[in-house]
C-alpha cells in the first residue's frame, strides 16, 4: 500500500479548505428585462360541403305521402367549425325562387324542419340529417306539378 508524504497531506488539506471556503462565497450577477414581438396568422371559415340523397318515399301528390330526404354536411376546413342551423327550401340550386315549371311553384310544397345535431364539427367530419317534403292540397288546379322534379336548396350555417 502506498504511503502519502507530509506535503501531499498538506496539499489535500489546503484543497479541502479552499473548496469548503468557496461553498460560502457569494457570486455577483446582473439582472435585466427585455421584450420582443411575434405574430401568427389565422385562417377563415370554409363553406360547408352539402349533399343530399334521393328522396325516400312515393311520388308526391296533393295531400298525399311525405318523402324524407337525407342530407350530409361536411366540414372541409382545416379546423373545427360550428354548425348552427340548416334551412331547406324548395328553390333553385343557387337559392333563387324556383319557377321552372309552368303552373307549379314552391308554394305547392311544404318542407319540414330539418332534423340534425348542431354543434362543433371536426375537420373532415360530416353531420347527417333528414328533412321531409310533402305536396300541399291547394284549392287551385295543380296539374302543372305532375311529373315535376322539385329542387331542394339546403343552406347550412
Amino acid at each position: 500500500m502506498r504511503k502519502f508524504t507530509k506535503k501531499q497531506y498538506l496539499a489535500a488539506g489546503a484543497a479541502a479548505v479552499i473548496i469548503a471556503g468557496g461553498a460560502g462565497a457569494a457570486f455577483a450577477y446582473w439582472t435585466s428585462t427585455g421584450s420582443g414581438t411575434g405574430s401568427a396568422s389565422t385562417g377563415t371559415s370554409t363553406s360547408w360541403a352539402v349533399t343530399t340523397d334521393a328522396a325516400d318515399g312515393d311520388a308526391l301528390t296533393p295531400g298525399g305521402p311525405t318523402d324524407t330526404i337525407t342530407f350530409h354536411i361536411q366540414n372541409n376546413s382545416s379546423g373545427v367549425q360550428h354548425l348552427n342551423a340548416v334551412q331547406v327550401t324548395v328553390a333553385n340550386n343557387d337559392g333563387t325562387t324556383w319557377d321552372a315549371v309552368s303552373g307549379c311553384s314552391a308554394a305547392d310544397y311544404s318542407v319540414g324542419t330539418p332534423d340534425f345535431t348542431a354543434g362543433d364539427v371536426a375537420s373532415g367530419a360530416t353531420v347527417t340529417g333528414t328533412v321531409t317534403i310533402s305536396m300541399n292540397n291547394l284549392s287551385s288546379n295543380q296539374d302543372g306539378c305532375q311529373n315535376a322534379t322539385v329542387p331542394l336548396y339546403v343552406a347550412a350555417s
